[in-house]
């Protein structure tokens, strides 16, 4: 843990927020399989969703409840993402994007909760499932295409004096495409937090300098309840935009744009 002495005001490091906690130490044939507090924050992330799925399905009524409604505009929202990406042919897709827009939501929105923990905010985690669904995105490519999918490499039309140069080209070009989806969403999510723990740490230290001083608080205060507003916009934003970039790269792999 990283302290900062102010003034002999001891604060902690707004990266502290981030630092992996083991709650039980656990070793299976010499490999560290503890649960940490990531883990216990995506075994709450899934329960709030099978929550919020019950508590959606759940009533019968032709009149929609909150939850039903917050279900439907998800869902609305979502189709729409993936017709204007993909067409009708993307509507199969529908669960894989569903799934991956409103468990990125979920994550984020709660990890703006005070004293919770941020799993989006970690790079293993959104390295991991951007991976998977870039492992995923092939295997549609390939069932799709055959092994003319590796076309995808060869740019139409190019000399074939520069041809291996651009194969070279292409193919660092699509790996990227993991590292762009991972890095983003960490990125976004990891400043945010560190600025929020910044801001309410400079709110807490004016505070308690005791004196006219400690009103001056307030500024940073209400700083604070801005950017957390802004937060929530930027958790569902970067949702958004993971679920929208697989859209496009599913739509790559199946049309060869």
């Amino acid at each position: 843990m990283i302290i900062i002495n102010l003034n002999n005001n001891f604060m902690a490091s707004p990266l502290e927020q981030f630092e992996l906690v083991t709650l039980i130490p656990l070793n299976i044939f010499d490999y560290n399989v503890s649960i940490t507090n990531a883990t216990l924050f995506l075994f709450i992330n899934l329960f709030t969703l099978l929550f919020i799925t019950f508590f959606s399905i759940k009533s019968n009524f032709l009149v929609p409840t909150r939850w039903q409604l917050i279900i439907e505009i998800i869902y609305e929202f979502v189709i729409v993402i993936i017709l204007d990406n993909l067409g009708k042919k993307g509507e199969r897709y529908f669960p894989l994007i569903f799934t991956i827009f409103i468990i990125l939501l979920v994550c984020n929105i709660i990890g703006l909760i005070p004293y919770s923990f941020t799993v989006t905010s970690h790079i293993f985690f959104t390295f991991g499932l951007a991976f998977a669904v870039f492992v995923g995105i092939n295997i549609i490519g390939i069932k799709e295409h055959g092994f003319h999918f590796f076309a995808i490499f060869l740019p139409k039309g190019a000399p074939l004096t520069i041809l291996p140069l651009l194969v070279v080209i292409e193919f660092i070009s699509y790996i990227v495409k993991v590292f762009t989806l991972a890095i983003r969403l960490f990125a976004n999510m990891t400043s945010g937090h560190t600025l929020l723990k910044i801001i309410a740490g400079f709110s807490w230290t004016l505070l308690t300098l005791g004196g006219f001083l400690s009103l001056l608080h307030l500024f940073p205060l209400l700083i604070l309840f801005v950017l957390i507003g802004l937060e929530l916009g930027i958790a569902f934003l970067q949702a958004y935009v993971f679920a929208l970039l697989v859209c496009i790269y599913l739509n790559d792999v199946i049309e060869f744009h």
